[in-house]
């Protein structure tokens, strides 16, 4: 199958509001005396709806002192305050008033941690699927409302990113860590989502916490360049998260959304760049935290740990497309025994479905589209599993299926040698978008020649 060789950027879109097409889920807000009482789920949707009660709680604040407000809820201090200053407790000029309950949900949502069971917090589900760390996106976008100097922002990268995966890089050099960087996880309920579990051991750069800092990325470089700010902050992340794909899906949609963050972030960070602020953030963090100078020695023995480090996230995140894993889209188990593939493989297989004949444009339809084949080749066929090992939806993702490691059933007498990847759609009069050809025959394709197989898990769940 083949397309057109390039995707054209899109302009910015208007400024219109997209609050209609966030999928918002149950926000409860009952005043009781002074405080309004929150019940909610940890979905983007609802963090936004909060936002918006703290807005409205105090109008005429600009979202830079509504970050501050955040921030102060957090507790962050140290390397964060180094970049973004201090905010005094007593201040109510330039921070917002809150309730405690609205500060708890906010506090809760910001703070970052995984406990010793391996739940990831601090992170919330989009509408397009992906989890994201709130703290690193809302610390990226101050510090760029805070500059001074259009798309030289002070702070962004060791805010956002680079601390981070500077620290997972070094403690996975040090054998502390059994990986660099992730793992994704998966929610107990895409619905009402309330606790995510990491698939695998955590590093100290999971996957959610790379999205938020490239959301941040993204995000503080674009109000950094904006000669009007925001006027709200809930307003910025309703556009960025919530937009609604139509008709020509993602080849017609805004530049500024999350389902292009890695498109949007390989534009903006060169692997040289990436490196250099990692080891600045290192030193800095040695300096504030533990009050010593790294000494030259030390500083290109480090630069040598992150030099690999950036090498692996380059090729994961910035080469290789999102991938929804099995359980986010509500996979069945497998039936039987998987057959374990001999990697690597020469080929890829691509495939239309046929039916579902229409494209998918969201997470919830590519979802539901996924488990109505599953569901079709377990049952009518009797297959083992969905067939393919990826599947390409119409929103801006894969969707696992047998993935790297487990053989499918695609192409009949070829199933060992190569990859069956399918689009979602009936293509036999017509092509795929753009840009989802261009997901799987550049950016699936280098990571399958590039070994992203090899960062990941032979599991699967089966029936036992």
């Amino acid at each position: 199958m083949s397309g057109a060789q390039g995707v054209e950027d899109s302009m910015i879109s208007p400024m219109e509001p997209h609050w209609k097409w966030c999928l918002t889920f149950l926000v409860v807000l009952v005043s009781a005396h002074t405080d309004t009482k929150v019940t909610s789920s940890q979905h983007m949707g609802d963090f936004i709806r909060v936002l918006e009660q703290v807005e409205d709680s105090n109008p005429g604040l600009e979202p830079v002192n509504v970050l501050r407000g955040l921030r102060r809820s957090t507790g962050l201090r140290d390397f964060v305050q180094h970049f973004l200053g201090t905010i005094r407790e007593d201040s109510t000029s330039e921070a917002p008033v809150m309730d405690s309950n609205l500060s708890d949900f906010i506090g809760r949502a910001m703070r970052h941690k995984v406990t010793e069971r391996g739940r990831e917090e601090g992170v919330v589900l989009t509408a397009d699927g992906t989890t994201v760390a709130m703290s690193p996106v809302l610390l990226g976008i101050e510090a760029g409302l805070v500059s001074k100097t259009r798309c030289r922002v002070r702070g962004l990268y060791p805010l956002t990113l680079a601390r981070n995966m500077g620290l997972s890089f070094q403690r996975f050099h040090s054998s502390l860590l059994s990986q660099r960087l992730g793992p994704d996880g998966c929610w107990d309920d895409v619905t009402s989502p309330q606790v995510f579990t990491l698939s695998d051991k955590p590093s100290l750069a999971t996957d959610a916490l790379v999205n938020g800092g490239m959301d941040g990325v993204i995000l503080g470089l674009e109000v950094s360049a904006q000669s009007q700010r925001p006027l709200k902050l809930s307003s910025l992340l309703r556009r960025y998260y919530c937009h609604r794909l139509e008709g020509e899906g993602l080849d017609a949609a805004p530049r500024l959304i999350s389902r292009l963050r890695r498109e949007n972030f390989r534009e903006l960070a060169r692997p040289p760049l990436l490196q250099r602020q990692v080891v600045r953030s290192l030193v800095l963090q040695r300096r504030l935290i533990d009050h010593s100078t790294m000494l030259a020695q030390e500083k290109e023995e480090l630069t040598a740990v992150v030099r690999e480090g950036i090498n692996e996230f380059v090729h994961r995140y910035m080469d290789c497309p999102a991938i929804i894993p099995r359980c986010q889209w509500g996979a069945a188990p497998y039936r039987g025994t998987p057959t374990l593939l001999s990697l690597p493989l020469s080929f890829m297989y691509i495939h239309h479905t046929y039916q579902p004949g229409q494209p998918c444009l969201t997470f919830q339809q590519c979802s539901a589209d996924m488990r109505s084949m599953q569901r079709f080749h377990q049952d009518d066929r009797g297959w083992d599993d969905i067939g393919y090992s990826f599947v390409a939806g119409s929103d801006g993702y894969l969707y696992e299926g047998h993935g790297w490691h487990w053989q499918g059933a695609h192409t009949k007498g070829y199933n060992s040698k190569g990859y069956g990847v399918s689009f979602i759609g009936d293509y036999t009069s017509s092509l795929p978008s753009q840009q989802t050809m261009e997901l799987v025959r550049d950016r699936l394709a280098s990571c399958a020649v590039g070994g992203d197989w090899s960062a990941t898990s032979p599991c699967m769940a089966t029936d036992s």
